[in-house]
């Protein structure tokens, strides 16, 4: 089992979350941020500090979110478990899914300034 990033971080990436996780298992792509399935470690200090309320416990993944929980798995197939985001910075990629998708949560954006 492990947590997952859904849509509402898709053109956010607060990254609170990983300032927050203690196993540096949450990785940055262009668009969204990915927790990585096999270095988390489920402590779940990541998911109350979320301010989109993005990430999701696996089984707790809302059901118009669940090909999110593939995304999170399938972003790592080119880069595999490198063994810590930090070192890694952003990776210039995403899942297809993710890329594919229009602007997302404009709104938020424009009311922290992220524009």
């Amino acid at each position: 089992m492990t947590y997952v990033i859904a849509q509402p971080c898709v053109d956010v990436k607060d990254r609170a979350c990983v300032d927050e996780c203690p196993v540096d298992c949450i990785y940055e792509g262009e668009r969204s941020l990915y927790i990585h399935p096999d270095e988390c470690v489920d402590c779940g200090a990541c998911e109350p500090v979320c301010p989109t309320l993005a990430i999701f416990y696996e089984d707790d993944l809302p059901e118009e979110w669940s090909d999110y929980y593939r995304a999170n798995a399938d972003f790592f197939s080119e880069i595999g478990s490198p063994g810590g985001a930090a070192s890694m910075g952003k990776i210039a990629h995403d899942d297809a899914m993710i890329a594919a998708l229009p602007p997302q949560n404009l709104e938020y954006r424009a009311e922290h300034g992220l524009d």
